[in-house]
């Protein structure tokens, strides 16, 4: 069977000057502010659909690494995704910048497993063909 996740939004008014709130409801934080500007000016203290989609990309592209890593465990990852979102085109890319601290592997070895999971962690592979995904890795000493 197939694992679901879900999150609610409420919206109150038009697109330009309303806002809502965004939970998921697994409950693992509390609910969100979201707003048009916090999509095109960095809103504080409200997020966006593209942050939210920046942190998923960076939690999955973290776990697809440790899965491509394999029998070389990571003490840790460190990844940020950058998700561009450009109003009146939408999303654009998603470029995750990550560092790990990975003993017994050299670096060629962790760009390919780097590269590997760029291409397929799930978030990547629903982003596939619509979004420019590249990453930027380096294994710490």
């Amino acid at each position: 069977m197939a694992a679901q996740s879900t999150a609610r939004t409420v919206w109150e008014g038009n697109l330009g000057s309303g806002s809502g709130t965004t939970e998921p409801g697994s409950g693992a934080f509390p609910a969100v502010e979201v707003s048009w500007a916090s999509r095109t000016t960095r809103a504080a203290g409200k997020t966006s659909p593209e942050e939210l989609l920046a942190a998923a990309h960076a939690s999955c592209y973290c776990m697809g690494l440790a899965n491509e890593l394999g029998e070389t465990p990571p003490e840790r990852l460190d990844a940020t995704a950058t998700v561009e979102f450009e109003p009146g085109e939408g999303v654009r890319s998603s470029h995750i910048v990550v560092s790990g601290r990975v003993p017994g592997i050299d670096p060629d070895a962790f760009s390919k497993a780097a590269d590997a999971a760029g291409k397929g962690c799930p978030i990547s592979a629903a982003l596939k063909g619509n979004v420019e995904i590249t990453v930027e890795a380096t294994l710490e000493s």
